[in-house]
C-alpha cells in the first residue's frame, strides 16, 4: 500500500472530483471542545454556511460521505460521531443514538447558522432521529439511510465479527487491506486502501490501529464473551421509535435494496411514522459509497 503515513486526509478528493466531473470544493478539518473535556471533530466542505449535515454509521467516519458530498456540491458538515474518526472515545462506552445526538446538537449550535437537512446512515440515522426529536430548531428535514429502530444490528454480520475478532493493531495498513478484501469488504484494492487509510492511525510506537472505538470493543467482547453494550437492543428500539414519533420535520427513509432494511421493515416504518416517505435505491447498506450520485440527487431534492 504505497500511501505515506503523513499525507493529507484530503489527498484523495481531487481524483474523486475529477472522476465525477465536478469542481473541487474547499475542505477543512474542524473541531469542538466539549464541556466534559472530549473533542468532537468534523469536515467542513464548501464555502458558505452549511445547509446539510451528514452523520455516518457505526465503524465508519466522516470521509464515508466524500463522494456523495462532492456530487451534491453544497456547503455541508460531515461529523465524526463520538468514538469514531478524529472524535474522542467515550470512557462510559455509551454510543447510543441519544447520547451521540447530544454531541451533534452542541456542534450544530457552534457551526451552523440555519436548520440543517440531516442525513444519517445506519447509527447516524438513528442519531439524526434523536437529534430531531430533542432539538427540532436545528433540523429542517431528516433523511435516514438504511436503518429503522426495529432492526437489531448489535451483533453485526458474521464476516464483520470475524474482521474485528483478531488483533486491534497491525504492522502495516496492507495487512488490513488484505484482510478486508479476503472477507469481501471494500471494492477495488485502491478503494479499500483509501478506506483503510482514512479509518486508521499510526500510534507513537509505529503500529497501525483502527480509529473507531467499536473495533476495539468488538475484539474485547469476542475474547471475553461480554457484549459490552451500554443499553439493551430492546430499550434502544423503543427509544428509536419514540424519537421518530416526536420528530416534526419531514422524514425520508432510504431503503437499500441490498442492505439491512427489508420491504417489511420499510412497511413497518411507514405505518409507525405517518407522513414519512420511503425511497428504495439499488445499493448496499453503505448507500453513500455504492450509490453516491443517487443519494446526492435525493438529498438535493430535499433541499
Amino acid at each position: 500500500m504505497d500511501v505515506p503515513n503523513d499525507i493529507s486526509e484530503f489527498h484523495y478528493l481531487p481524483a474523486q472530483a475529477a472522476t465525477l466531473g465536478v469542481t473541487l470544493p474547499t475542505a477543512e478539518r474542524i473541531s469542538l471542545d466539549l464541556p466534559d473535556g472530549r473533542t468532537l471533530s468534523a469536515l467542513r466542505i464548501g464555502d458558505g454556511a452549511p445547509l446539510v449535515t451528514f452523520l455516518h454509521g457505526a465503524g465508519l467516519n466522516a470521509h464515508t460521505w466524500d463522494t456523495t458530498a462532492l456530487a451534491l456540491g453544497q456547503p455541508l458538515l460531515a461529523i465524526d460521531l463520538a468514538g469514531h474518526g478524529d472524535s474522542s472515545w467515550r470512557d462510559d462506552l455509551d454510543y447510543s443514538p441519544r447520547t451521540l445526538a447530544a454531541d451533534v446538537a452542541l456542534a450544530l449550535d457552534a457551526w451552523t447558522e440555519v436548520p440543517q437537512l440531516i442525513v444519517g446512515q445506519s447509527l447516524g440515522g438513528l442519531t439524526g432521529a434523536a437529534l430531531a426529536a430533542a432539538r427540532p430548531d436545528l433540523v429542517a428535514a431528516l433523511v435516514i439511510v438504511d436503518i429503522t429502530p426495529g432492526i437489531d444490528v448489535t451483533a453485526g454480520p458474521a464476516a464483520l465479527r470475524e474482521f474485528y475478532a483478531g488483533p486491534t493493531d497491525f504492522a502495516t495498513r496492507d495487512e488490513l487491506v488484505d484482510k478486508a478484501i479476503s472477507l469481501g469488504f471494500g471494492g477495488t484494492r485502491p478503494e479499500t486502501e483509501r478506506g483503510v487509510f482514512l479509518n486508521t492511525r499510526v500510534r507513537p510506537d509505529g503500529r497501525i490501529e483502527w480509529k473507531h472505538h467499536f473495533a476495539h470493543l468488538a475484539a474485547q467482547a469476542l475474547s471475553s464473551h461480554d457484549p459490552g453494550t451500554a443499553a439493551s437492543p430492546s430499550l434502544l428500539h423503543e427509544a428509536g421509535w419514540a424519537d421518530l414519533a416526536a420528530v416534526t420535520a419531514p422524514i425520508t427513509l432510504v431503503r437499500a435494496e441490498r442492505g439491512f432494511v427489508t420491504e417489511a421493515d420499510a412497511a413497518e416504518f411507514a405505518t409507525r411514522v405517518p407522513g414519512s416517505r420511503v425511497v428504495a435505491v439499488d445499493a448496499t447498506h453503505n448507500v453513500q459509497e455504492t450509490a453516491p450520485r443517487v443519494l446526492a440527487d435525493l438529498v438535493a431534492g430535499e433541499l
